[in-house]
């Protein structure tokens, strides 16, 4: 199964501060991946790379809709399965595949295929202005709080909470990938709408433990704010990271 694609016809809905990196970030990426595909392994070992750049806020966000094939992804979310699809409805050509990479919420490449990640890094950053918004993340006493910062009116988006295990380890029982063993990285487990933002100065408050809901996994969070909607998303806004332990 190389390159696995498939075709939709209808738009889904999705459905003490320590930084992760210095100065401003170059690009959100997210990596769409499945357990049961044969083609995921290269890509998955790739995100891990991605997620040790302090330039980079690398996100896992592994789809359920290969489980049918024999093998139910453990860390699968089919919130995941509509945001791609989701994506694919916003660009205007349905592509939905893994291993598949979204830069910046606004191009899709291969997932495993570094150089044209790092061009899609390169586009974007003359696209749209990505990631211009300075958002802060902080963590204490109990509470995460995230600061959007006024941008005069002239940017608009929602905010989103993700909260991800750094590193995942996983035995594949059955499938393509039957007995091997692959790590994971930076592997996002819930979404948290948190609010919209109208290009005014924002701030949101919510406990930890409403964050992590009992997830011992989950040491981290990023916060994502974004143009358009849930079932439209589009360019990257601004983001930002957080150590919750």
């Amino acid at each position: 199964m190389n390159n696995r694609h498939t075709a939709f016809a209808v738009a889904l809905l999705c459905a003490v501060n320590i930084p992760a990196y210095a100065g401003e970030p170059r690009a959100v990426i997210e990596l769409f991946t499945s357990q049961g595909c044969s083609s995921c392994p290269p890509a998955d070992k790739l995100l891990g790379e991605f997620a040790h750049d302090p330039s980079v806020v690398a996100l896992t966000l592994p789809v359920d809709y290969w489980d049918y094939l024999g093998w139910k992804d453990t860390l699968a979310l089919h919130g995941h399965s509509k945001r791609q699809r989701a994506y694919a409805e916003a660009r205007g050509d349905r592509e939905v595949y893994t291993p598949q990479v979204v830069v910046n919420g606004m191009i899709h490449v291969l997932g495993s295929d570094k150089p044209a990640i790092e061009k899609a890094i390169n586009e974007t950053r003359t696209m749209d202005a990505p990631l211009t918004v300075p958002v802060t993340m902080t963590v204490a006493d109990g509470k995460v709080t995230v600061h959007v910062p006024s941008a005069n009116g002239q940017r608009s988006g929602e905010v989103w909470l993700c909260p991800y295990a750094s590193k995942a380890e996983v035995t594949i029982g059955r499938g393509e990938n039957s007995g091997r063993t692959f790590t994971y990285y930076n592997v996002v487990r819930r979404w948290v709408k948190l609010g919209d933002w109208k290009g005014g100065a924002e701030s949101f408050t919510v406990p930890v433990a409403d964050v992590t809901k009992g997830d011992a996994n989950v040491d981290h969070a990023a916060v994502l704010v974004q143009s358009g909607a849930a079932a439209k998303p589009g360019a990257m806004l601004g983001v930002a990271t957080a150590n919750l332990k």
